[in-house]
């Protein structure tokens, strides 16, 4: 399929409709960053307008305790805000779009709440692992999030309540300095070091979940459609799809508001929000008119 001419800065009309045209009816991949889950309530990292913030490594994480327990301080506050996030009308659509595969880089797990349908198939890829989930660095024994969190409730009695305003950021995370009077749990099993199932900066992708999505879009080849919602594809461990896809011809779209690094290899980039344009994709690809 030859791909058409790339279309940066704003969405126009034409492009809406030729994108919408070319993803109707298609086989889809589609890969979603946080910006798809912006609507829910959870802040992104990178669409215009947000704060700059690096987030935690894996090496500092394991470097000391006192790295940890900020760690810890922080994503326990910032769980009582993403563990009662909902999914938004994008995730929903996702549902009826029914692509082949949904890989996402977000850890909020509300594409699996959206959508069990998909993750009961195992076609719903989580890159980067679930927020929902806890690992002990030792004996390896997984535990829900939850448990941990009235562990530390039990700890830390008053903590919450008593920094019940800090700014809210990406990941389950806060904007919180003074952690040093945070106790931290250890594994109840080996007294290990606990950690967020998920895929820290500086950690790799597990081998298998990369390749179950090269496999999905190197399936797209001929007829097949590389879609983009929500990702800035800043990191390597989403970009790495697109620059397959782009090697195979296989057309790409992108929807993000801002920039995205694989803009110079997409059929259409539209600047337009996800929910919006997801709702609009389901209807059009169950027989609806969806507007343009």
């Amino acid at each position: 399929m030859r791909r058409a001419t790339p279309a940066f800065g704003a969405t126009t009309q034409d492009s809406y409709a030729a994108a919408l045209a070319l993803l109707q009816d298609r086989p889809l991949v589609v890969l979603t960053g946080a910006g798809v889950s912006t609507d829910s309530g959870i802040p992104d990292y990178r669409s215009p307008g947000s704060p700059a913030r690096q987030p935690m490594t894996y090496q500092q994480f394991i470097s000391g305790p006192q790295e940890r327990q900020r760690y810890w301080a922080r994503s326990h506050l910032g769980w009582r805000r993403m563990g009662s996030a909902a999914p938004n009308a994008g995730h929903r659509a996702l549902t009826r779009i029914d692509p082949e595969l949904l890989i996402t880089q977000n850890v909020d797990g509300l594409h699996e709440q959206a959508s069990p349908e998909l993750a009961g198939s195992g076609r719903i890829v989580t890159l980067h692992g679930r927020v929902a989930d806890v690992i002990c660095l030792s004996c390896r024994t997984v535990s829900p999030r939850p448990d941990l969190q009235e562990r530390m409730e039990a700890l830390n009695a008053g903590w919450a309540e008593a920094h019940a305003d800090v700014e809210s950021r990406p990941d389950g995370d806060v904007a919180l300095e003074e952690t040093q009077d945070f106790v931290v749990p250890d594994c109840e099993i080996c007294g290990g070091i606990l950690k967020p199932d998920v895929v820290f900066f500086g950690e790799n992708v597990p081998k298998d979940r990369v390749a179950r999505c090269m496999e999905a879009v190197d399936a797209l080849a001929g007829e097949g459609v590389l879609l983009v919602a929500g990702s800035s594809l800043a990191v390597m461990s989403g970009y790495r799809f697109v620059r397959r896809a782009a090697k195979a011809a296989i057309p790409i779209v992108i929807v993000n508001r801002g920039a995205t690094r694989g803009d110079g290899e997409a059929a259409y980039k539209l600047e337009v929000g996800t929910s919006e344009f997801l709702t609009t994709l389901a209807q059009r690809r169950s027989g609806g008119s969806g507007g343009a």
